[in-house]
């Protein structure tokens, strides 16, 4: 996981399959402390097929995504294949990989939407 914007709360990481993303219930998930910059987070168990990531810094420690009065998220986000976040959150198809027999391993970027009370750009 890259661009974490400080060290505060837990960085969740869950790999959905196709009837879960964005949904409660992904099968495979795990967490880490977060630290300024990059993360690793570790899922294990997971069998090959193909899965979407999805992940954010829980800052509050609440494991929930907190959002704005205009639903905006208030905590970084980012999706597997960096998919991309238009009015919305990205489709299953835009975020979906491969998971092999050996396991694998992929790199997220978190987005933050606001920050210090301003709604900033999606980086």
């Amino acid at each position: 996981m890259t661009n974490l914007h400080s060290d505060r709360g837990r960085v969740m990481v869950a790999v959905c399959s196709q009837d879960t993303f964005l949904k409660p219930g992904c099968p495979y998930t795990a967490s880490a402390p977060a630290q300024a910059g990059a993360v690793t987070v570790t899922v294990r168990g997971i069998p090959p097929g193909t899965y979407a990531i999805q992940a954010f810094q829980d800052e509050n420690g609440n494991e929930e995504v907190d959002r704005n009065f205009f639903g905006l998220p208030k905590e970084g986000i980012g999706f597997s294949n960096d998919a991309p976040i238009r009015f919305g959150p990205p489709s299953y198809a835009d975020a979906a990989l491969s998971v092999g027999e050996g396991g694998g391993q992929t790199t997220l970027r978190l987005r933050y939407f606001i920050e210090s009370g301003n709604v900033q750009s999606k980086r």
